[in-house]
């Protein structure tokens, strides 16, 4: 019994990392979002900041850190962009809260679990964007389902590579 209840504590852990990477990895997501889109000519078929917040989220099991995390790189992604400022901010506040919400509930540490939830995130994350841009705000907006959806696989790609990157980079007890 003795060895269930230390297995449970471990599942739990809250993953940790050093400080610069807890700000050189958000901030290089901000840059490449803002800058790689011009060079693509075009729609980035991929949201890194997002990405970045669920990573995190799920890894430190935290709501309001979850929420925090979601809401800084969404503004700030907001005040590199041409949209309306706060819209980014909720809908990656929401997605923060979400994925640390689950990420207390159950393993996190499962790949495929992982991948779903970034997915998922992603799909939710661009749902509350439309629905604060076209009816909050009253805004004309371009959009579409199947680029959202191809948006959502990219993200969950580049997910695939980056959280296994971005595990080994956590401090070991």
């Amino acid at each position: 019994m003795c060895a269930l209840a230390a297995d449970l504590r471990r599942d739990l852990e809250v993953r940790r990392y050093p400080l610069l990477v807890y700000t050189l990895v958000p901030l290089v997501a901000l840059v490449l979002q803002a800058w790689l889109p011009r060079v693509m000519l075009g729609y980035a078929w991929f949201d890194l900041p997002l990405v970045i917040t669920v990573y995190f989220a799920l890894g430190r099991r935290n709501p309001i850190q979850g929420t925090l995390m979601g809401g800084a790189l969404g503004l700030f992604e907001d005040a590199l962009s041409h949209h309306a400022i706060g819209a980014y901010g909720i809908a990656k506040t929401i997605a923060g809260f979400l994925a640390a919400s689950v990420g207390v509930r159950i393993d996190v540490d499962n790949h495929t679990i992982r991948l779903l939830m970034n997915f998922l995130l992603s799909l939710v994350s661009s749902a509350i964007y439309v629905f604060i841009y076209r009816f909050l705000l009253g805004l004309e907006l371009q959009w579409s389902w199947l680029g959202e959806l191809m948006k959502a696989v990219g993200n969950s790609l580049i997910a695939m590579i980056l959280f296994p990157l971005l595990d080994r980079m956590q401090i070991k007890d």
